[in-house]
């Protein structure tokens, strides 16, 4: 728990509160409205990133206490947008992550997303890790679409959203079967990709793209230690 929580002794979420356990404990100490962060497409090595930010009506939560991680989609997207005070969809284009690294974009997204809610939260839980600069108290939480409803919400919002894209994306480039894996690194995605070569779709960043883009140029592969300083650049900021 963060200091802002610890600041509020009997504000603790109880061990099997279930997903709305820390909402409800952030509007005990008054922190309300709280929204929820999270991305869709971090892995993938095509595609947008897309980061959404939700903020569920406390009064409606009920109505959605079967959200889970947005992987099993067991709530409907439109159930969870119709739920919600507030909401908003951040979408980060390939070109961009190339430019400016996939953990910077993730971090600017975080705060786009938060920035474009309606309302203003009382607090933020963001999935995964930290975010500084969110203008209001946050908390970082490992797997936070399993233990936080707000969080569950984004993640849905943020993947429904993607897929749709992806699904558009695919009639340009049908080669690649953007519609079935959404961009990510499955074994006929890697073999498309070997015999076409990459389209604008793909982030020639990372390195299985950037693999094929040496290779048919007749370069030898990015070394190890390259590509270990390169994640740990990206890795040094937000």
């Amino acid at each position: 728990m963060d200091s802002t929580l610890q600041r509020h002794p009997g504000y603790t979420p109880r061990r099997g509160g279930g997903l709305t356990g820390y909402e409800r404990v952030l509007a005990r100490a008054g922190l309300a409205p709280v929204a929820g962060i999270d991305e869709a497409g971090r892995g993938a090595c095509a595609g947008p990133l897309v980061v959404a930010a939700v903020a569920l009506d406390p009064r409606r939560r009920a109505d959605l206490a079967g959200v889970a991680d947005s992987k099993a989609l067991t709530a409907d997207y439109r159930q969870v947008v119709e739920h919600a005070l507030a909401w908003h969809a951040v979408v980060i284009p390939p070109g961009d992550i190339d430019a400016l690294g996939l953990h910077v974009c993730n971090v600017a997204g975080m705060r786009r997303a938060l920035a474009g809610l309606a309302i203003r939260p009382g607090y933020v839980l963001t999935d995964g890790f930290p975010v500084r600069g969110l203008a209001v108290p946050a908390l970082a939480m490992w797997k936070g679409d399993e233990v936080a409803l707000c969080v569950a919400a984004a993640s849905i919002v943020a993947k429904v959203t993607r897929d749709r894209i992806m699904r558009d994306i695919h009639p340009q480039y049908p080669q690649y079967g953007f519609a079935r894996h959404k961009g990510y690194s499955t074994p006929s995605h890697m073999a498309a990709l070997t015999e076409h070569g990459p389209c604008p779709e793909h982030r020639s960043s990372f390195v299985n793209v950037k693999g094929v883009i040496r290779a048919r140029a007749g370069l030898p592969p990015v070394a190890a230690d390259e590509e270990r300083a390169g994640e740990e650049a990206e890795l040094s900021y937000g």
